[in-house]
């Protein structure tokens, strides 16, 4: 037989765009239009329809960048419409959508004359159903129309004015389309389907499976049985024609999909967040309308901070949302405030997440989610399946590691096994998308690609166009129903999360094992872009541990109120913040700059809360107190507590050497040479050097940084190529005489880097076990790197960096390509680099993104490791303004560092001394009788009964033992989940004011002391 394969397939593709689609609205006509801008920020519908509406034309330009109009559409549906079967009428309105991506561009949402919703709009989901207006054969509704740009621009990357509303403009930037009542042929429509599926698939097979070719003939009859030139009255002959190949069933063996309904929502990116939220409403609602159509369609929806949006904007669809939820067609899951970053969130705030998150959805729906749901996050923290369980959930998704540049994860079910030992059933849907259309091309990607075939059976396609919103629309369902179970396609099946996890669990029950963290090999740079983001996240961190701990004090010693309330909005405006394009630096500027406002302000008010609950706590009184809210002694304060600061008798001492100095506290020995670099750190205590022979600290170096795409978000290997050494300083001095005795002493250090001027403060104070830098950039620069960098005679194999609750080892090496792979890395407040005796420690204050590099020397045949930190980027997209301006980063570096040296020195560097007047000290509600046992939180309970929460955890990657005694009158001590809930926890004896500990690595114990 000839092969007139393809010439069919082309002519089939022309029929479809020519002749089908068009006739899916057989006919139509124009409604009028009328219409009122809003001057500035969106408002309220009830406000918006109070407004004058004006006249306007069809096809007239409108919005500019960000603005909102709101469009009155009115009209009669002419006689007869819709009353034929196989007919309907909808109205169809295109804000002029360029292209068909959902999510980029403009969008609306249909409001009813009374102020409540209909559905969205949007470039695949133009319609409007007549009978969801309720207004009979009249139509008269509203449509408010956003102008959101399209920031991705193809993703070209390119420099885009557009993410700030001051550098956007005023052009209008599109003009409106088709807007008319319309009769929809539903035969049509449902030919359209079946033709769709049937092409994808066909697309998919083998070219020597029969099955291909016999959908090709299929397809191919219809054709021949249609007549061009009367679509609508043969439609149902095609469809006919169809029904052959769309009955035959599944092969018995074939893989089966487990279809759920999802929109991934980005809390904010391209967009701020005050459009993210008429995002969440324009995407529920659609969602809410499809249900209402098909009570078999189930929706999976995380992120309980966009259901509060909704519940305080749109409280009418937060009711139909909950009626939903109550019918198990609406499934809140993930459990998380938002879809957080889990490379840089501290271990408290990682906890924060799934406690508010959980605790929201039972509030308000009696719903707990077992999984934890991270489809798009940019890789996934050791810790993590330790803090999941801890939540009382038991399941973990994402797809994102499918984006790894260099290595293919092995498995798509499976334990991930946490830094204490933890076990998570995981699962990484092998389609590869959390936007699924259930086309051919991906469900035959999902088969294939499946690596544990032989074990398992089904795996999870989340479906719905996400990113920017728009969720399921009918052609998807369209799609589900065709595939359900359809011979050489997998066996779609809709349904929630939490019934495949049950099924995959149960089927396969010898599980391969993932141990430690899941790094995502891309997007390195986001441990890096948008220091200032960075900064505030990190300050409001420490400032929460302060307020809660010192109010909680207050509470117990005094009786002062303790504000719960307030402390919960903070921490949720904080956890905000954590969304996995915020805190990463991945946003416009518009949503950095929001970000930026929100730190300041979550400072201020937890600074005046720490203030009153301080001296409650102190009294009134004309003494300095130091408030110490690290889990260590410092200043001979006792942790937790507030008492008078030791002073330093000994002094440092300074000598001038070559143009440089020597600081010396009788403890450390630094030598800063005539280019402000560290020449030489010394610690008495084992009479090492730290420095390698002929090299420096505080080295700044300065790389070009030109990723290959995604700007803010990546660094590429090959940065490391082009490099400028900063070795040389405008000046080195000293802030004081260096014949006068000082407790501290500081040499200022004055260069250039590129465009921009650096400043540095290296100080050294009496007593201190550490070397101070503080680096002042007027940053100036465009696609640079800084990195501030310390060549260390340390014989490291290995790299300890801190994470949540405890801390991961990474190889210097790169062996293999996994290792090779990870050549930036995230710590949280310190890294340790060590071998056999000896270590050193580098803290920081708001920096993650690291390297560690390991040389060998010719001289001597030594070993230099390297530790950098990632100081600031310049990317151009998509904030072409990012990290511009002045910033001021702190490290410290302490040699012959232990382990517990660097956790003790990264509270140090994170809580800056909090001196406060007043007329009394007072001791600590806590005392740990184990420098190992690390108390992270101390605060109240959630349920207001004055019950004293404190959580802990095992900080050395040791088995360690202890005892937590409260010294405050408590009748009892109960071991809790992170919701705190009665949970078991193995080596805790509880008594009844104390805990005796016997903790596995770097456990996490949460107790409740009951006052």
């Amino acid at each position: 037989m000839h092969d007139d394969r393809r010439l069919t397939e082309v002519r089939l593709d022309r029929f479809l765009r020519e002749r089908i689609i068009p006739a899916v609205y057989q006919r139509s006509i124009p409604l009028a239009l009328s219409s009122w801008d809003v001057p500035d920020e969106p408002v309220p519908a009830l406000e918006a329809l109070r407004q004058d509406f004006a006249a306007r034309d069809h096809g007239t330009a409108w919005g500019r960048p960000w603005s909102t109009m709101w469009l009155r559409l009115q009209g009669e549906v002419p006689d007869g419409w819709g009353t034929q079967p196989g007919t309907a009428v909808e109205i169809v309105v295109d804000l002029g959508f360029g292209g068909d991506l959902p999510g980029f561009q403009c969008e609306g949402i249909a409001w009813r004359p009374d102020g409540t919703i209909i559905k969205a709009i949007s470039p695949r989901n133009q319609y409007i159903p007549l009978k969801l207006l309720g207004s009979g054969m009249s139509i008269d509704f509203y449509v408010e129309a956003a102008a959101n740009p399209d920031l991705s621009q193809g993703w070209s990357f390119a420099p885009t004015p557009y993410g700030d509303k001051a550098t956007a403009g005023n052009e209008p930037k599109y003009r409106l389309g088709r807007i008319v009542i319309a009769e929809v042929n539903q035969t049509v429509w449902e030919l359209q389907q079946d033709i769709w599926t049937l092409s994808g698939l066909m697309h998919e097979l083998p070219m020597e499976l029969p099955r291909r070719h016999e959908i090709l003939r299929a397809l191919e009859h219809m054709l021949d049985v249609m007549d061009p030139d009367d679509i609508p009255g043969t439609a149902a002959a095609g469809r006919a024609v169809l029904a052959g190949v769309l009955a035959r069933p599944a092969y018995a063996s074939a893989h089966q999909l487990l279809a759920t309904g999802h929109a991934h929502i980005d809390s904010a990116w391209l967009w701020p967040v005050r459009e993210t939220i008429r995002k969440c409403a324009r995407t529920f609602s659609n969602v809410v309308a499809l249900m209402d159509e098909d009570p078999g369609f189930v929706f999976s929806c995380s992120s309980a901070q966009q259901l509060a949006w909704i519940k305080e904007y749109y409280p009418e669809l937060f009711g139909r949302i909950r009626e939903k939820v109550t019918a198990g067609q609406f499934v809140p899951v993930g459990g998380m405030w938002v879809e957080s970053d889990t490379n840089m969130p501290g271990g408290e705030a990682m906890a924060r997440q799934f406690l508010e998150g959980k605790s929201f959805f039972l509030a308000e729906f009696g719903v707990e989610c077992q999984e934890a749901w991270l489809p798009d996050s940019f890789g996934y923290s050791a810790a993590l399946p330790q803090i999941v369980k801890a939540a009382g959930s038991k399941w973990f998704l994402t797809q994102k590691i499918s984006w790894n540049q260099v290595n293919r994860m092995p498995h798509h079910s499976f334990n991930w096994e946490g830094i204490d030992g933890t076990r998570l059933f995981t699962h990484f849907p092998p389609v590869d998308t959390y936007n699924s259309e259930l086309s051919g091309r991906e469900l035959a990607h999902a088969e294939r690609n499946y690596r544990d075939h032989g074990r398992g059976t089904t795996s999870l396609v989340p479906f719905g166009y996400g990113d920017g919103g728009g969720g399921p629309t009918r052609e998807m369902l369209a799609a589900a129903r065709r595939t359900a179970d359809l011979e050489g396609s997998p066996r779609v099946r809709i349904g929630s999360a939490a019934s495949f996890f049950t099924r995959a669990q149960a089927e396969y029950e010898t599980l391969p094992v993932w141990v430690g963290e899941m790094y995502l090999e891309l997007h390195r740079g986001t441990y890096t872009s948008q220091a200032n983001t960075k900064q505030g996240n990190r300050r409001s961190e420490h400032l929460l541990r302060e307020a809660e701990l010192w109010c909680a004090t207050a509470a117990v010693r005094t009786g002062h109120s303790y504000p719960a309330a307030e402390l919960k909005r903070l921490w949720r405006l904080v956890l905000l913040q954590q969304f996995h394009d915020i805190l990463p630096g991945s946003s416009i500027a518009w949503v950095h700059q929001d970000a930026e406002r929100n730190y300041a302000a979550v400072a201020r008010k937890l600074d005046a809360i720490i203030t009153e609950a301080a001296g409650a706590v102190l009294g009134t009184g004309g003494r300095d107190f130091l408030l110490n809210a690290a889990p260590h002694a410092r200043s001979g304060v006792p942790a937790l507590a507030a008492a008078e600061p030791f002073r330093a008798e000994q002094q440092v001492a300074v000598a001038e050497a070559g143009g440089g100095y020597i600081l010396d506290n009788g403890i450390i020995r630094a030598v800063i040479n005539q280019g402000g670099l560290l020449a030489s750190l010394m610690d008495y205590a084992s009479g090492r050097e730290a420095i390698a022979p002929g090299q420096f600290g505080n080295l700044l170096e300065l790389h070009r940084d030109t990723p290959n795409e995604w700007d803010a978000w990546d660094i590429d290997a090959f940065y490391r190529r082009n490099v400028v050494a900063l070795t040389a300083a405008r000046s080195v001095t000293l802030e004081r005489d260096p014949r006068e005795e000082s407790p501290d002493a500081v040499v200022v250090v004055e260069r250039e880097a590129g465009s921009s001027t650096v400043v540095q403060r290296i100080s050294l104070a009496a007593g201190a076990d550490s070397l101070s830098i503080s680096t002042a950039v007027d940053w100036q620069e465009s696609e640079k790197l800084l990195k501030l960098g310390f060549a260390l005679d340390v014989r490291a194999d290995r790299s300890a960096a801190e994470t949540q609750f405890g801390h991961v080892f990474r190889p210097t090496n790169v062996n293999t390509s996994w290792e090779a792979a990870k050549f930036e890395i995230c710590a949280h407040r310190w890294i340790h680099v060590a071998e056999p005796g000896y270590g050193v420690a580098v803290s920081n204050a708001s920096t993650y993104g690291h390297d560690v590099t390991r040389n060998i020397r010719q001289d001597d045949g030594g070993t230099t490791t390297t530790v950098r930190l990632s100081l600031l980027r310049a990317p151009k997209f998509p904030d072409p303004g990012a990290d511009q301006g002045r910033h001021e980063l702190n490290v410290t570096i302490r040699p012959g560092a232990s382990i517990a040296d660097a956790v003790e020195e990264g509270y140090r560097t994170n809580l800056p001394p909090r001196i406060v007047r007043g007329a009394h000290g007072v001791e600590p509600l806590f005392t740990v009788f184990n420098q190992g046992i690390v108390i992270e939180a101390v605060k109240l309970a959630e349920d207001g009964s004055g019950d004293v929460i404190v959580r802990l955890y095992e900080s050395l990657g040791e088995r360690s033992t202890g005892l937590v005694t409260a010294n405050f009158e408590a009748t009892g001590v109960h071991t809790v989940d992170l919701l705190e809930r009665p949970v078991a926890a193995p080596g805790v004896t509880a008594g009844p004011d104390s805990a005796e500990l016997v903790l596995r690595p770097f456990q996490l114990v949460t107790l409740r002391f009951v006052r």
